[in-house]
């Protein structure tokens, strides 16, 4: 009873806590609002919005105020046509000035235009890097949550074989005291209770260390408790076909390279600009006023209003256009390549995901019949050994077969769902469930 009553005081700490059970759905939600990467970049597209607009692309004009104001003190002397002489020693000067001027470019080969395309196209590259970040962390969030689920059904079957080999112990213990056992029988059920023993702690130590890395993605205290579900349901309504198809219309990675492209193609019409005018408007008003203690006219003012257009064009500068229309050919044909590869890539990744997700399907069946088989044998291996017609080696190696069918049956699990979310995540719709 002792040894019965340490290994439940040993796995206390896991099963007694009262822990509220965080769904799939809760923790993705959790992720969504307060993961630190998908607010950083979130913030990158909040600036590229802003930066959508026809000012920052050159379309409206500039308008400036100016002010300006002026004094001095001089000596002055000044001699007339007719002879006369005027001298001020100390004289003071004051002049002001204010007024607004505009300055437009009306016309720059419709570069303003293209500016503007290329800004949209920017927030749109974005966006789709926003979209590859939550895809990204909804895959680490339901990984790492199904990981626990792994984890915890290995618990439960590690604890499932300390609880036994204690059973057993206890037994050898009490056949030992009335001489029906040896000593060494009980030294090796005692090697084995503290061997499952170790491999609880173990697999505890490597649940609370994917608890921790959980509660991390999801951008809260790393300390903060909870529980998860038992079971891994793993979908098996998965068409190819239908994946592909979504890959190459979502997959976020394959949707940046187009847009990239396009931006090598903007840049392209941004540079052939460079060959037409450029037409500026400009005016201003100005109203000034000086005054001054010596001279012809000792006080003036002066009201101004100026308007003037002005065109400019390239004739020649050292064939440098020519070289810069070649190079942004040669960035869209980069660009076009690199959307060849990407997309070749993503139906490898798919394909290769897909047949491992159907393999892991294939296991999950084999490892769950190998699990019940297991089972059926520790339960009548159990009964014969409380009968006492088996030996405690035999009981042993019935007890690990469960323990390792258990353990293999959690992997297979675990596996076919990385397989399953991986496809949704290359596809670029991965289930938020």
């Amino acid at each position: 009873m002792k040894i019965l009553l340490c290994c439940v005081m040993l796995v206390l700490p896991f099963l007694g806590k009262s822990q509220s059970i965080m769904t799939l759905k809760e923790a993705i939600a959790l992720a969504l609002e307060s993961n630190y990467d998908i607010q950083l970049v979130s913030t990158d597209v909040a600036v590229a919005e802003n930066n959508v607009n026809i000012g920052n692309a050159g379309m409206l004009p500039t308008v400036s105020a100016n002010v300006s104001a002026a004094a001095g003190i001089q000596n002055t002397t000044q001699t007339l046509l007719d002879g006369e002489t005027r001298s001020v020693r100390n004289g003071e000067s004051h002049s002001n000035a204010y007024g607004v001027s505009l300055d437009w470019t009306i016309f720059d080969g419709m570069r303003m235009f293209t500016r503007y395309e290329q800004l949209k196209a920017l927030r749109t590259l974005g966006e789709a890097n926003l979209q590859a970040s939550i895809l990204n962390t909804v895959y680490e969030v339901v990984s790492n949550y199904f990981n626990l689920v792994q984890q915890k059904q290995l618990i439960a079957a590690t604890q499932t074989a300390l609880e036994l080999s204690a059973f057993r112990l206890q037994t050898a213990q009490n056949q030992y005291q009335i001489g029906r056992a040896s000593k060494l029988e009980v030294l090796a059920a005692r090697v084995d209770l503290n061997t499952d023993t170790t491999n609880l702690l173990r697999q505890r130590d490597l649940y609370n260390s994917t608890h921790v890395r959980l509660n991390e993605l999801l951008g809260r205290a790393v300390d903060t408790d909870f529980g998860v579900v038992d079971t891994v349901i793993i979908s098996r309504d998965v068409h190819y076909e239908n994946l592909l198809l979504s890959a190459h219309n979502q997959n976020p990675t394959l949707q940046s390279a187009q847009i990239n492209q396009r931006i090598n193609e903007l840049e392209l019409k941004l540079v052939k600009g460079n060959r037409y005018p450029v037409v500026n408007v400009s005016s201003a008003y100005t109203r000034s006023r000086s005054r001054t203690e010596l001279g012809f006219s000792t006080q003036s003012k002066n009201n101004n209003f100026n308007y003037g257009i002005t065109a400019s064009v390239n004739l020649f500068n050292g064939f440098l256009q020519r070289r810069n229309e070649q190079n942004a050919e040669l960035g869209i044909e980069s660009a076009t390549i690199l959307v060849d590869q990407v997309r070749k890539n993503i139906e490898a990744q798919l394909l290769t995901a897909f047949q491992t997700y159907l393999m892991n399907l294939d296991l999950v069946r084999l490892e769950g019949n190998n699990r019940a088989i297991a089972q059926e044998n520790m339960d009548i291996t159990l009964e014969k050994f409380k009968l006492g017609s088996i030996a405690p080696l035999e009981f042993r190696e019935a007890q690990r077969n469960f323990v390792d069918a258990s353990a293999r049956y959690s992997t297979a699990q675990y596996q076919a769902k990385l397989a399953e979310i991986s496809l949704h995540q290359i596809a670029g719709a991965l289930k938020m469930e």
